[in-house]
């Protein structure tokens, strides 16, 4: 693991048996809160979109809209939010998936990407892979081609990254932690 990588996965807080017993939470807030390691993070993700012929970053609600709104902007890329169901006031289409604790809905305005758009999909943390499944859904359903999810973290243990890639999505993850 090189030096930025390992800087960002040891920026990382775990939260142990957060949102339920067992459950190790990875906290990125640490990540927010540093402006060196954010910049690092950022970067990271800039060295590897830059030149990419894309339209878009779509970000996955909540922690999705920063990591992917700041690459949109650091790319010269508009931004698409895919949000929890009922929060985008406009015409909106929805998918919804299980989680590791139950199930959910996510939602994508209508013109929120146009046929033929190519969209990276971006999270901050990969778990089972139903939201970004669900995102990568969302935005085919509208037209769009998703060239490649990213996440800051990689889960293993809970199958979503091997999920994801056997979806056929290419999948891009900065660090992993063993354990859940």
């Amino acid at each position: 693991m090189d030096d930025d990588r390992a800087l960002i996965r040891d920026t990382i807080r775990t939260v142990p048996d957060w949102p339920a017993p067992g459950v190790q939470f990875r906290d990125i807030t640490p990540l927010l809160q540093n402006p060196r390691v954010f910049r690092v993070l950022i970067d990271q993700f800039v060295h590897r979109y830059f030149g990419l012929k894309a339209d878009a970053v779509a970000g996955l609600d909540a922690r999705g809209f920063i990591i992917g709104s700041v690459l949109a902007y650091e790319l010269g890329l508009g931004f698409v939010p895919i949000r929890k169901k009922g929060k985008l006031p406009f015409d909106t289409v929805a998918e919804s998936y299980e989680l590791e604790y139950g199930s959910a809905t996510v939602e994508i305005h209508t013109d929120a990407v146009r046929p033929g758009s190519r969209v990276l999909l971006i999270d901050d943390l990969i778990a089972t892979g139903g939201t970004m499944l669900a995102g990568k859904r969302l935005l085919e359903r509208l037209g769009a081609t998703v060239i490649e999810a990213a996440v800051i973290v990689d889960l293993p243990e809970l199958g979503g990254s091997a999920r994801v890639r056997e979806a056929g999505l290419s999948l891009f993850t900065l660090v992993s932690f063993e354990g859940h």
